[in-house]
């Protein structure tokens, strides 16, 4: 057994503190990810900083008409609430695509951005890996690779990033507000996950002490209609092999607005921008989505055992963009 303190501050500056003065301290929301990785012995901090008591839970409309989560809002809160539900399909869908019941009751937002690959090379302390001890290597290349990435990854790692909630974030255009002892900022969703490069072991661009404070989204486009769909080995309670998150409006039978993510083929979240320039100002029409999910497809770089994802991605894309867009024309 590995000891850890416990502390469970009330302001959020005294949890940054208490995080500055101890190497190591993790912060603890849900604890449905980090609390697993403990008991793997992959994950060891010396100090657990409870945030479940700071007044960061609130969902509530932003002046511009957008809406902040704050970061200790419950999944299961987050997919049920009226405003998610209606103005953000996609991510009320996301969540609820994610874990079990339980566990979404448990699950935050923070924690969510947060959470580990759950590669099989990383969740094994006796096996060798780079995320986990830099340096090491990467077995899954050679290895055990079905259900890890396509694109994005690099000598060093090719883990994948678990979160369908993050996906549907990136589709949003979604915001991370983080605080620390630097002060505060905002980092667009698109730039707070990392491909691996050379560095695996960091997963975000979050700086050390820094806490995620909440998650903004701006207002939808007027007539957008979104969805997340995804596609796993099991219709319940298994990460995404592949998932796609899209928003989307159509006039007169072209594309106008046009924002897409995949999950379950990267390191990270990826924002489709090459199929977003193929979609815009295009006709709605089935060859227009199979064209742009192939620009942004060609970049794949499939290992052994998990070409599969590209078409099952492909054609995830296709029928996502094809059903909201069928949904959405206001022709006449």
């Amino acid at each position: 057994m590995k000891p850890f303190a416990y502390v469970r501050p009330e302001r959020t500056e005294e949890a940054i503190d208490r995080f500055a003065a101890q190497p190591g301290a993790r912060f603890l929301a849900g604890g449905t990810n980090l609390v697993d990785l403990m008991k793997l012995g992959v994950a060891g901090p010396p100090l657990l900083i409870d945030i479940n008591g700071l007044p960061l839970d609130a969902v509530e409309e932003t002046a511009a008409g957008g809406l902040h989560i704050g970061a200790t809002a419950r999944n299961s809160d987050v997919a049920a609430h009226p405003l998610v539900r209606v103005r953000y399909p996609a991510l009320s869908q996301a969540l609820l695509a994610g874990a079990s019941p339980q566990l979404r009751n448990a699950a935050t937002t923070g924690g969510n951005l947060l959470q580990r690959t759950r590669c099989p090379y990383f969740q094994d302390a006796s096996k060798p890996c780079n995320k986990r001890a830099p340096g090491s290597g990467c077995p899954a290349r050679e290895g055990v690779h079905r259900d890890l990435a396509v694109l994005g990854h690099s000598a060093h790692c090719v883990a994948t990033h678990p979160s369908d909630m993050a996906v549907a974030l990136a589709a949003l255009d979604a915001e991370v507000r983080l605080r620390g002892p630097a002060g505060e900022r905002t980092v667009p969703i698109a730039e707070f996950h990392r491909l691996p490069g050379d560095r695996p072991d960091r997963d975000t661009v979050i700086e050390d002490g820094e806490l995620i404070t909440g998650v903004t989204l701006p207002a939808p486009p007027s007539g957008a209609r979104g969805a997340y769909r995804k596609a796993r080995d099991r219709a319940s309670y298994a990460f995404a092999l592949a998932s796609v998150a899209a928003v989307l409006t159509v006039e007169d039978g072209r594309i106008g607005h046009a924002a897409l993510a995949f999950g379950g083929l990267a390191h990270k979240p990826w924002r489709a921008r090459a199929a977003e320039e193929v979609l815009r100002g295009a006709p709605a029409t089935a060859e227009t989505y199979r064209r742009a999910a192939d620009a942004e497809l060609a970049a794949a770089e499939p290992l052994r055992d998990n070409g599969f994802k590209v078409p099952l991605a492909r054609n995830l894309a296709v029928s996502v963009l094809h059903d909201l867009a069928s949904r959405t024309d206001t022709t006449g």
